[in-house]
C-alpha cells in the first residue's frame, strides 16, 4: 500500500511538473515520502524539480536517513497538530544522497549533510534553523556549498482545521565562487490532509550574485508530503 501511494503520487507530480518559463518564473513540484523506522529515526525519499543556488532546473531524486533527539514538551505543544513529528524534536540530523539530472549537462551526485534545530517562541511560533552542506561530484569535478535556512511558522486554528503559514530565508556560500552568492526568500503555507498527507504551497524569490549581472528568479512550488507510520 505504501509503495502504491508513492508511485501514484510521483507520477502525478511529474505530470504537472513541466517548467513554465515566464519572466524567469517556474513551477517547482516535489514529492517527499517519510517512513517512520522507530521513535528516533525515519527514512525519506524525495523526487523534485529544483532550481537552487543559481543552478539550472534539475530533476533531483534520492533518499535521506534522519535521526532525532527526544521531543521537548514545549515543542510538542506548538506542533501538536503538525503531521511532521520531527518538528517536536530540538535537533534532527540527516544524511542523504541525491542524483541530479540536468538536460544537456552531465549529471551530479550529491551528498547532503544537515542539522536542523527547532525552538518554540511566543506566542505559539515555531522557529527552525537548518544548517546544510552539499557535496557535489560531476564529471570528475568536486565542489561544495554551505546553506543556512531560518524559518518561522505559526500554526492556525480554523475550527478543527490547522493550516500553518510560514516564512523563511536561506543563504548560500559556494566554493566555486568563494563567496555568499545566493539569497532565497520563501512565503508559504502547510495544508494537512487527514492523517498522512500534507500540501506545502509556497512562493520563492531568489537573488543570485554568482555571476554578473545579478539574476532575479521567481518560483511557485507545490510539495506533497506523505507521512507513513512504522509497521
Amino acid at each position: 500500500m505504501s509503495l502504491r501511494i508513492f508511485w501514484v503520487s510521483l507520477i502525478f507530480l511529474m505530470l504537472i511538473g513541466k517548467t513554465v518559463d515566464a519572466q524567469e518564473a517556474e513551477f517547482l513540484p516535489e514529492l517527499d515520502v517519510f517512513l517512520k523506522l522507530n521513535p528516533n529515526a525515519r527514512l525519506r525519499v524525495q523526487a523534485s524539480n529544483t532550481r537552487e543556488g543559481g543552478d539550472p532546473t534539475q530533476l533531483a531524486i534520492g533518499p535521506d536517513l534522519e535521526f532525532y533527539l527526544k521531543p521537548l514538551i514545549r515543542l510538542q505543544k506548538v506542533t501538536v497538530f503538525d503531521l511532521d513529528d520531527a518538528k517536536s524534536r530540538p535537533l534532527v540530523v540527516t544524511a542523504g544522497y541525491r542524483y541530479l539530472a540536468t538536460p544537456g549537462s552531465p549529471s551530479t551526485n550529491r551528498m547532503e549533510l544537515t542539522a536542523t534545530s527547532h525552538f518554540p517562541a511566543k506566542p505559539g511560533f515555531l522557529v527552525s534553523d537548518r544548517n546544510r552542506s552539499d557535496l557535489d561530484w560531476s564529471n570528475g569535478t568536486f565542489k561544495w556549498r554551505y546553506r543556512n535556512k531560518l524559518e518561522i511558522e505559526k500554526p492556525l486554528a480554523i475550527r478543527s482545521y490547522h493550516p500553518a503559514p510560514y516564512a523563511s530565508v536561506e543563504v548560500y556560500y559556494q566554493s566555486q565562487y568563494q563567496k555568499w552568492s545566493t539569497t532565497e526568500i520563501y512565503a508559504g503555507c502547510l495544508f494537512p490532509i487527514r492523517k498522512w498527507f500534507e500540501l506545502d504551497a509556497y512562493y520563492e524569490h531568489q537573488n543570485n550574485t554568482s555571476k554578473s549581472p545579478n539574476r532575479q528568479l521567481h518560483g511557485v512550488g507545490l510539495t506533497l508530503n506523505i507521512y507513513l507510520p512504522a509497521k
